[in-house]
């Protein structure tokens, strides 16, 4: 199966397609939306007893969002969404459509720890 890697250049995020890359937003917008460029790894109590065998040995763990975006791969699905959702905010929205669906996976990652 294919996987397709995510690419910082020129402070913009970017998703391989293949032979190109699909524009997903400004760097700062998806720095903004995760809260900084650093995540601190943490477990809730309820998370904890809920998957008693999980690994939270990283918790505490301060990572850099940047690195952690750029480590992400997705699958020809998760692009070929990604690229029918708009690049571009409208109206209030501060994140476009295409941004906020990069911006949960990434949160689903980064909420999911490094263990």
């Amino acid at each position: 199966m294919t996987r397709y890697r995510t690419i910082v250049e020129g402070g913009t995020v970017y998703v391989g397609t293949g032979e190109d890359r699909l524009e997903v937003a400004p760097l700062e917008t998806v720095l903004d939306a995760v809260g900084g460029p650093a995540w601190t790894i943490s477990y809730s109590d309820a998370y904890k007893e809920r998957h008693p065998e999980m690994d939270t040995a990283d918790e505490g763990l301060v990572v850099d969002v940047v690195d952690m975006l750029q480590a992400m791969t997705h699958s020809e699905r998760f692009v070929e969404t990604l690229a029918a959702y708009p690049v571009d905010a409208s109206g209030e929205q501060e994140l476009s459509p295409r941004a906020g669906m990069f911006v949960g996976k990434l949160l689903e990652n980064l909420e999911s720890g490094v263990a």
